[in-house]
């Protein structure tokens, strides 16, 4: 397989769910720095675009909630709600890549009101923090996992 289809294949990944990101880069043999270069950019960048279009986004998903006569309040949204009273902006972006998605943490961050360039700074040292950590353990300890 080329190498800029493996950097792709990171990167496009990884904007959409981060954990995939290492996984594929460590699958694919690219190295450590490369695949967490390049998973914490695909994070960033999602985090980017939809801090810049989250309210737009949220604005439609709730017009088709009240077509469908969905909950406003579930489960889910009361958790969330209450991990960003007791952790705030924080403990969204320390959930981020390994619950939530890249574009679903924005996304949720954006709707609690958050400032643009707090996301922007939060989900950044959380992309890095899991990002490192999750690639360490795809390079490491991934050929565990195929026997």
């Amino acid at each position: 397989m080329h190498p800029a289809f493996k950097c792709a294949s990171v990167f496009l990944l990884s904007t959409v769910k981060f954990l995939g990101g290492p996984l594929a880069g460590a699958s694919m043999g690219l190295n450590f720095w490369s695949t967490m270069g390049l998973t914490v950019a695909g994070m960033m960048t999602s985090v980017f675009i939809f801090s810049g279009i989250g309210r737009v986004w949220m604005q439609h998903r709730q017009k088709q909630r009240r077509l469908r006569r969905a909950p406003i309040f579930t489960k889910r949204s009361r958790n969330i709600i209450k991990v960003f009273r007791k952790f705030g902006m924080g403990g969204i972006a320390f959930l981020t890549p390994v619950l939530l998605s890249p574009i679903g943490g924005t996304v949720i961050a954006t709707l609690l009101g958050v400032p643009r360039q707090r996301i922007l700074l939060h989900m950044l040292w959380s992309a890095v923090l899991w990002g490192g950590a999750l690639t360490f353990a795809s390079v490491h300890f991934g050929h565990m996992i195929g026997h």
